[in-house]
């Protein structure tokens, strides 16, 4: 691939503009993986600082995915407080859905996406995210309801394993993929060094699913004392109903412990 920054600076209110131009070839043995092949995509970002918003417009073009485009900003009310947002639009998306007999069921549309969030700082150094994400490439309450009946049908049958391989590659892209839904709500509470802890930063994050109303909870401890070390403990547990996103999960919960070093 190939890209380059031009970037430019202002007097006024509008502060600064950038630009960044990307050449990404698809051929046999060349990123065949990012798509169709036979194709010289090209792909863009401009950024501008204009009344101290920072706002980006990208986009993709070139026949190996379907042609996108996006813009998002983000802005400081005031000093703790900030407020950010994403739009995104995919042309002529094409969604594979597999129905309660496993066959492939295919839709195109444009696709549009979105997202509206808020960041807070308090006095006592504790920050919270709030966001809010429209998933336009996403699958509705019925569709997923459909493939988990699918998934059902198929693991009481013993006859059905290869109708499962065969829907697999289509299960991965639409279904496994994170955020394969609609719509959903996230919220981050983090508190930088409590009880005057120096380098110890607890937080929580939830995610809910508006559409079918699981839910993940993940509470988790960071602890960074060391110069480029970072200690983090981190559960999650996974909460839904039968034929949910998290209910449906392979497990109910899963601790992770990293250790992080930076060189």
């Amino acid at each position: 691939m190939a890209s380059a920054d031009y970037i430019k600076s202002f007097d006024g209110s509008l502060k600064t503009v950038s630009f960044t131009p990307v050449l990404v070839p698809v051929y046999d043995h060349i990123n065949r993986d990012f798509g169709g092949v036979d194709h010289l995509n090209f792909a863009g970002k401009l950024y501008i600082l204009l009344y101290d918003t920072d706002i980006d417009f990208v986009f993709l073009v070139g026949g190996s995915k379907a042609n996108r485009y996006g813009i998002d900003f983000s802005r400081n009310i005031t000093t703790n407080f900030e407020i950010h947002g994403e739009f995104a639009l995919i042309n002529d998306y094409r969604k594979v859905f597999i129905d309660r007999e496993g066959s492939g069921v295919i839709r195109q549309y444009n696709a549009t996406s979105y997202l509206l969030g808020l960041r807070y700082l308090t006095s006592l150094d504790t920050t919270f995210i709030f966001e809010y994400y429209h998933n336009g490439t996403g699958l509705s309450r019925s569709a997923m309801k459909d493939y988990f009946s699918f998934i059902d049908m198929v693991y009481q049958s013993s006859g059905e394993v290869t109708l499962l391989r065969r829907t697999a590659q289509t299960a991965k892209e639409s279904y496994g993929r994170m955020n394969p839904m609609r719509d959903y709500i996230y919220l981050r509470i983090s508190q930088k060094e409590p009880f005057n802890i120096l380098y110890f930063t607890p937080a929580v994050t939830g995610i809910f699913n508006i559409n079918d109303k699981s839910f993940s909870l993940s509470p988790e401890l960071s602890y960074s004392a060391v110069t480029n070390l970072e200690l983090r403990l981190k559960t999650t547990f996974l909460i839904g109903d039968t034929y949910t996103e998290y209910g449906e999960k392979a497990s109910d919960y899963r601790l992770e412990f990293r250790i992080r070093y930076y060189f």
